[in-house]
């Protein structure tokens, strides 16, 4: 993983919008990419999102993932692309049920979740689906700050990390991220300190030891939502 080193039980990662801000579905396909390198794959899930196929260059540990997955769920669509293995499922519980199952079958593999925003509540809720780690919010500030406040504050009180994301990526970003290829510092992709929260490995040291939990970790929260960094 190219942010913070691998991790034993790599983390997942939620990513949706807050109102109708655009750009959700590129955003979680650059933070696979960036959780992702040559030996491991990263898994991108898409509740809701159109099936995936496969592209004629796909690293041998997506391929790999592509395999275990579509060995453990036949009834899901599965494809490994680029550095990445994709699968698409329906937006409801069942699918968080199979988002469930297939971060498990790719346990060690970070994994990213991007669901519409009214399915947010309930993945985190209802206890079917995959239990996160952190969330990435795509909003835009001033037309959703109320909204965009609330959400912060309420995923905060869940002890997951949160980063907001102000801007779309750029449409060459977002492609070559769909396919799996974006390079974690590539122009145009993710802010660094987006990944620096979602996936270093650091991050996640310290949300599990109670100690820094309320001073390392929720407090630099509050503050970079006020600001909502650079992007």
């Amino acid at each position: 993983m190219r942010a913070g080193g691998p991790l034993a039980d790599a983390p997942t990662v939620l990513v949706t919008a807050v109102g109708a801000a655009e750009g959700a579905r590129g955003a979680a396909a650059a933070l696979a990419c960036a959780g992702a390198d040559v030996d491991r794959a990263a898994l991108l899930v898409e509740l809701g999102g159109r099936p995936p196929r496969p592209t004629l260059l796909a690293s041998a540990a997506a391929q790999r993932l592509e395999e275990r997955l579509a060995a453990h769920l036949p009834r899901v669509r599965v494809a490994a692309r680029g550095e990445v293995c994709q699968l698409a499922a329906a937006a409801d519980a069942e699918g968080l049920a199979a988002a469930a199952a297939a971060v498990t079958v790719a346990r060690g593999a970070v994994a990213v979740l991007r669901l519409p925003p009214a399915l947010l509540r309930t993945a985190l809720a209802d206890g079917s689906g995959p239990r996160p780690a952190g969330v990435l919010l795509r909003a835009d500030i001033v037309a959703n700050r109320p909204l965009l406040a609330l959400t912060v504050r309420d995923l905060i009180d869940r002890d997951l990390a949160v980063a907001v994301l102000k801007r779309r990526l750029s449409w060459v970003a977002e492609r070559r991220a769909l396919f799996g290829a974006l390079p974690a510092d590539a122009a145009g992709g993710l802010p660094l300190f987006v990944r620096d929260r979602l996936l270093c490995a650091q991050c996640y040291l310290d949300l599990d030891d109670p100690e820094a939990n309320s001073g390392r970790v929720t407090e630099p929260e509050r503050r970079d939502h006020a600001g909502a960094g650079s992007r």
